[in-house]
């Protein structure tokens, strides 16, 4: 079991951001990572069809890659199929949702916090219901952000374009005097410069991206399916539905020189 590897998926690049805090957490795991690039993004799409995504990847890498765990490293997925999924399979599936949310909530100080993330994501309410359940005297602020997914896509992180897009979508945070602001999609951390000079420096950012590899150890370990520290590393493999040749370029640049391949998919 502890030979499998550990998957992982996301619509298209954000997920690189939970891969790269996984390698660098547990640097004996393999790892299979697949983005979704032929139908990105998600956020616009209805949950439904989202949904459908999800369970089409999840069969893929569970049943197809033989994965001993699975992490939704997208926040839009999660929010739609995250509960299906731990229904549907028997080994630890993982979202990057609630490990966010404990986080953003260790942090602010005022009690006043922020979530930015896909039409998808916010209106699904997920963020908003996991808030309320975990910490009902917190004030939320949940925002959609249209358009920073697809300048992530492109590799366009801080031009003048995407500065002016941030001050537009992040005036009702700024207004309702936030200290911490969770980034609720996987591609914003890309963003993270340009979000940070928006809201000033006294805003603290939190991503879910290490929030989510620490419960991947603790569930391996919870579960004894921890690699052993003295096990080589499996080379990792990186699968995409779109463009190869683009998913390694933009994607070598996101997450480092472990992306120096990746190979077409073909689902359902």
């Amino acid at each position: 079991m502890p030979d499998r590897p550990i998957a992982l998926f996301d619509s298209g690049f954000g997920g690189l951001t939970v891969a790269r805090a996984v390698i660098d957490l547990l640097p004996n795991e393999e790892i299979v990572y697949l983005g979704d690039t032929g139908r990105y993004p998600y956020g616009p799409r209805p949950q439904e069809e989202v949904r459908h995504f999800a369970h089409q990847i999840a069969t893929e890498l569970v049943e197809g890659r033989d994965a001993r765990m699975l992490v939704v490293a997208c926040n839009t997925a999660a929010a739609a199929a995250l509960d299906e999924l731990q229904d549907r399979f028997d080994i630890p599936v993982i979202g990057v949702i609630e490990p966010g949310v404990r986080a953003a909530i260790s942090v602010t100080t005022n009690g006043r916090l922020g979530v930015i993330g896909t039409v998808g994501t916010i209106n699904s309410g997920a963020y908003q219901h996991s808030v309320e359940v975990a910490a009902p005297e917190v004030a939320l602020e949940a925002l959609a952000c249209p358009g920073f997914v697809e300048f992530v896509e492109r590799g366009e992180f801080d031009s003048e374009q995407v500065h002016v897009l941030a001050e537009r979508l992040l005036a009702p945070a700024i207004a309702a005097k936030v200290d911490t602001l969770l980034l609720g999609c996987t591609h914003y951390p890309y963003l993270a410069r340009t979000i940070a000079d928006v809201m000033g420096r006294e805003v603290v950012l939190v991503s879910s991206a290490d929030e989510t590899a620490f419960e991947v150890r603790h569930r391996l370990e919870a579960s004894s399916l921890l690699r052993p520290s003295d096990s080589p590393p499996g080379p990792p493999t990186f699968l995409t539905t779109g463009d190869v040749d683009w998913f390694q370029h933009l994607g070598s640049r996101l997450l480092g020189p472990e992306l120096d391949s990746a190979v077409a998919v073909r689902l359902g």
